[in-house]
């Protein structure tokens, strides 16, 4: 492992959990949303991380990439509001399979990916600071 590989590694695992928190702002901005540009209720969203394998430029053996954001295929919730516009002959209006709780522990453990990777980067600084120190 090269010196400069635990900030890449940090790094991209920072870049992972902050397009996370995007997705999370994207779902619970959309919890509301009967037409999309599909003409349905918007579809929740997630993102799909995996090891990354060093081949891409961007990626480090050891680090984290984004292998993709795939729509939950959960149906969507009915709720009976005649007066809607959206509301279909019976009454019911679909709305997105957003639910605001999961949205935020989403939220909480992407934060808190996020803190830990940005730690690890301050550490592995420190320790870069300290043996140019030591090499003095």
């Amino acid at each position: 492992m090269g010196m400069f590989d635990a900030l890449r590694i940090s790094a991209s695992g920072m870049t992972a959990e902050r397009l996370r928190m995007s997705v999370v702002a994207d779902n619970l901005a959309n919890a509301n949303t009967t037409r999309g540009a599909d003409g349905g209720a918007y579809q929740r969203k997630d993102v799909i991380l995996r090891e990354a394998d060093g081949r891409s430029f961007a990626a480090v053996l050891g680090g984290v990439e984004v292998a993709g954001i795939r729509s939950d295929t959960a149906p969507p919730r009915q709720v009976y509001d005649p007066g809607h516009p959206d509301a279909d002959p019976s009454g019911f209006v679909s709305l997105p399979n957003v639910n605001a709780v999961t949205e935020m522990v989403d939220l909480i453990t992407a934060s808190r990916g996020y803190e830990a990777n940005v730690q690890a980067m301050n550490a592995a600084k420190q320790m870069f600071t300290r043996t140019l120190e030591i090499l003095r």
